[in-house]
């Protein structure tokens, strides 16, 4: 079977920011990591004190990538939780999603 061909981290990115602005949902890169593989931290927080962080992982049923939830609660709570992920991969990008709805479009074809 031949190996699955990776999207480039920052084009990835780009395509992200690119169809969050088209739903009209701000997001903004807080940390650029690796262009070519770094991994992503996805962090939505809904201006209410609250936010969840995603990351992407791989479903051990099916192989399938998907996005899990790293950390979700307070704030302060979930940015401790990515600054622990930065200390372990210098190459992290953190991208942070606003919406008062929660919306991300993780789940969306082509996110995944």
């Amino acid at each position: 079977m031949a190996p699955e061909a990776r999207l480039k981290a920052g084009v990835w990115v780009a395509a992200y920011l690119a169809r969050l602005r088209v739903e009209d949902i701000p997001a903004f890169v807080v940390r650029r990591g690796d262009e070519t593989a770094g991994a992503v931290l996805v962090k939505c927080a809904t201006l209410d004190g609250r936010a969840t962080v995603f990351q992407r992982s791989f479903d051990p049923m099916t192989g399938a990538r998907t996005w899990m939830v790293l950390a979700e609660g307070a704030e302060p709570e979930v940015d401790e939780a990515i600054a622990r992920q930065r200390k372990y991969d210098p190459d992290l990008w953190v991208i942070e999603v606003e919406d008062r709805q929660g919306r991300h479009l993780l789940g969306e074809e082509g996110l995944e």
